[in-house]
């Protein structure tokens, strides 16, 4: 290192462009939140997160998830209070006061460095005072600041990806929750019929009207009923204990009320034109890698700034030396590029850039890709269910009273009438299956309409309601 003392600069000069550049930078009052609520909003979420940081927004937070498990719990108010609840996504708040706080550090001058020299050479003294300033850091400042606030307008984005696929999981978990405890209700509803067609035909068979193999399956279809009964309420209690993770609940708060049936398929389906272009629009993780390319672009700035020059201080000399008068002066400190100069890191700042494009271009590949397969998926799952609602469920209903009329003028006997029952619980208990995965559809629809891929969303179908469920009667 070489090393070159120059006087230029009168002392005041730089202690006031220290303290003005020091106290530029300040903190929001929302921490950045405010952005990741419009973020969201404008993807279609109705509820608003809150970031809780003092006891009083606690107690505010606390009073609304009371309020809100007042009444059977609803998808819209279960989102809600995960917002406010979710202690993993109060975690995820917390990066947008680091990322701020490097907002202002960067905007901040470095603190000043002070030497002092004490030299004795018997009866002489000599000292050395200096005061240091880093010009470097504060040429830069416009850049580093530059830099950091995009960086935190990345986190943005990251934290509202993040309040997305929290609601979006505690929305599909909701739906799963539901149609589990509606799965529950019909299991025991075929129990108790199976159980009766069971004793009749252990009377029948005692009497020496029923066959061996015929009260044999009578038995085991009552013993399988009393299983899937058991599966059943296995599958409503883990779907539930899922949703209550999500909502972050514990203690009374886990007796909450649901409600008994899903919300009936819409009168018809969405209809989305330009799915493609407006994934790439709205789509969180495409922005997110878009905003990578540019900031690293920008950092291509300060990587060139710094290329040659990588360390400047200017410094202050105050010294005094027995029988001398006192001397005074300034200094600058330049490391010059002799061996390094800057090349190799403008290289790697040039690849990671191009890293970041091509990253960039496949995401958005991904993102039109998966946006294609939500929508198939929807418009399959709603004609799905639409096809049980509308022709199966009442075929098998029409089927039915057919055969009550049958029953009664003595034309089949109890049993074809119970085989026909179990034939008719089946077909609704399909039907509430497709009418689950519609709405799980519908909610992986939305979020890969605004962000991360749906493939985790279209794995929730493999939740299914045990096959032994409803009883005649419909849905």
């Amino acid at each position: 290192m070489m090393t070159v003392r120059v006087a230029f600069l009168p002392r005041l000069l730089v202690v006031a462009a220290a303290f003005v550049l020091g106290g530029c930078a300040s903190f929001s009052r929302d921490g950045g939140l405010d952005a990741v609520t419009a973020a969201t909003a404008d993807r279609g979420l109705k509820q608003r997160p809150q970031w809780i940081r003092s006891d009083a927004d606690r107690s505010r937070a606390r009073a609304s998830v009371e309020k809100l498990l007042e009444a059977p719990l609803s998808a819209d108010a279960a989102v809600q209070i995960a917002l406010l609840s979710n202690r993993g996504l109060q975690a995820t708040y917390a990066d947008l006061g680091i990322a701020e706080a490097d907002v202002v550090q960067a905007g901040r001058m470095r603190n000043p460095g002070f030497s002092f020299t004490r030299l004795r050479r018997s009866d002489e003294l000599e000292i050395e005072r200096t005061f240091l300033v880093d010009l470097l850091a504060l040429v830069t400042i416009p850049i580093r600041t530059e830099l950091e606030q995009r960086r935190f307008q990345q986190t943005q984005t990251q934290v509202a990806a993040e309040v997305l696929r929290v609601a979006a999981d505690t929305r599909r978990t909701w739906y799963r929750a539901v149609s589990a405890r509606e799965g529950v209700r019909y299991a025991e509803q075929v129990k108790e019929a199976s159980e009766a067609g069971a004793e009749l035909a252990r009377r029948m068979a005692a009497a020496g009207n029923f066959s061996k193999l015929d009260h044999a399956r009578e038995q085991v279809f009552y013993a399988e009923a009393t299983a899937q009964l058991a599966r059943a309420r296995q599958v409503a209690l883990t779907e539930r204990e899922r949703l209550t993770q999500l909502m972050g609940l514990w203690g009374e708060d886990v007796a909450f009320k649901m409600p008994d049936r899903l919300p009936e398929l819409p009168r018809s389906a969405r209809q989305l034109e330009d799915l493609e272009p407006r994934a790439l629009r709205t789509r969180l993780d495409v922005q997110a890698a878009m905003q990578e390319a540019r900031d690293i672009a920008a950092s291509l700035d300060l990587t060139r700034a710094t290329g040659f020059v990588s360390v400047l201080e200017l410094g202050y000399q105050r010294n005094s030396e027995t029988g001398l008068a006192r001397q005074t002066g300034y200094e600058i400190e330049l490391r010059l590029p002799i061996f390094d100069w800057g090349t190799a890191r403008n290289a790697r700042a040039q690849y990671r850039y191009q890293q970041a494009v091509d990253r960039a271009a496949d995401i958005a590949v991904q993102a039109r890709s998966e946006v294609r397969v939500a929508y198939a998926a929807y418009r399959t799952a709603f004609d799905l269910a639409r096809h049980y609602r509308d022709e199966i469920v009442p075929l098998r209903k029409r089927i039915s009273d057919e055969n009550m009329l049958r029953y009664n003028g003595m034309l089949i006997g109890v049993f074809e009438l119970l085989l026909d029952a179990r034939q008719q619980i089946a077909a609704v208990n399909t039907y509430i299956e497709a009418l689950r995965d519609f709405w799980l559809a519908d909610a992986a629809l939305e979020l890969a309409l605004s962000t991360a891929s749906p493939a985790a969303m279209t794995a929730g179908s493999a939740t299914a309601i045990p096959a032994a469920a409803p009883v005649a009667g419909g849905h």
